[in-house]
Formats: C-alpha cells, structure tokens, sequence
C-alpha cells in the first residue's frame, strides 16, 4: 500500500514529462488571422459580410439588374436574420456571468437589426418598382416591428404602407 503513492507520482511525471510543452503556453495572439477565420472582411459571417451584400444589391439595383439585386438582398437578409439570432442566445447564455459577453452581443446585435431593417426596406422598394406591392407589405410591416414607428426605419416602412394603401391612418408622433 505505501508503494502505491510514490508509483502514482511517478507515473504521473513521466506523463507530463512526455506531453509537449507548447501545450502549457499562453495561446497565440486573438488577433492573429487565422483564429478569427469569421471576423475577416472577405468571407466572413459577420456584420461586415451584411453591408458588403447590400452595397452589392444596391449596384445591381442601380444598373436595373433587379434579380440579382433581390438576390443579394435576401442573401443579407438571410445573414442577418441568423446573426441576430446567434447573437440573441450568446447574450442570454451568458445573462448573470459576466455581463461583458451580453452587452457586446447586444451591442452587435442592435446593429445587426439596423441592417436588417435596411434590408427589409430596400427589398420593400425593389418589390414596389417591380409592381408586386403585396410582397412588399410584410417587409414592411417586419420593419415596423423591428425598429418601432418610433426610428426612423420605422417611420418610414409605415409612411410606405400608407403610400400603398394598406393602410389609411398617418403616424403622428413623429412630430
């Protein structure tokens, strides 16, 4: 029975004897490119990655290439909508452990439903110049939801749904 202490010791030496020391290092720098493979700004799955889908879509927009334009819209929609989604579960996650992390994803995640909005209202208005008014009123009204008649995002996908007809009575309290 004593022997089995100083047998344990020693087996646990060699063990650690045997592993590579980089494995006790400090890791390599966060900046360092090949960690953030996400963050890029070529590729990445990020808010960046978002606005580089819509400046896409508003050149297509803008040569009258609306399909490819719609096409890089829901694109960044799509981007968007999961981005929002994943920042929303990291914040809860982490609600009462350290209050850093839930801050930053809210803080990421008010400029993903920024973008998002902005994107709702450039496809609204890609649906309209292309005649299809009744796909554009649940973008719109998406938007509404999203920012509150309160933002001017809001203000304006309700000052559309006006201009369409579908619906009558005017937001006041803008002014």
């Amino acid at each position: 029975m004593r022997c089995r202490f100083p047998v344990t010791s020693l087996a646990l030496m060699a063990g650690l004897a045997l592993v590579p020391v980089s494995a006790f290092a400090e890791p390599s720098s966060p900046s360092s490119a090949s960690q953030k493979v996400l963050a890029r700004v070529e590729g990445g799955f990020n808010v960046i990655a978002v606005k580089q889908l819509l400046e896409k879509g508003d050149k297509s927009a803008a040569k009258g290439n609306l399909a490819a334009a719609k096409k890089h819209y829901d694109k960044a929609r799509a981007v968007a909508k999961k981005l929002l989604s994943f920042y929303r579960d990291l914040a809860g996650s982490f609600r009462g452990l350290d209050a850093r992390i839930p801050r930053e994803m809210d803080s990421k995640g008010r400029e993903t439903l920024q973008l998002l909005a902005n994107t709702n209202l450039r496809l609204a208005a890609l649906f309209r110049r292309q005649n299809k008014p009744e796909v554009a009123v649940p973008l719109l009204v998406e938007v509404v939801r999203l920012m509150t008649p309160a933002k001017p995002e809001g203000q304006k996908a309700y000052q559309s749904l006006i201009e369409l007809g579908f619906v009558d009575t005017p937001y006041l309290g803008a002014r």
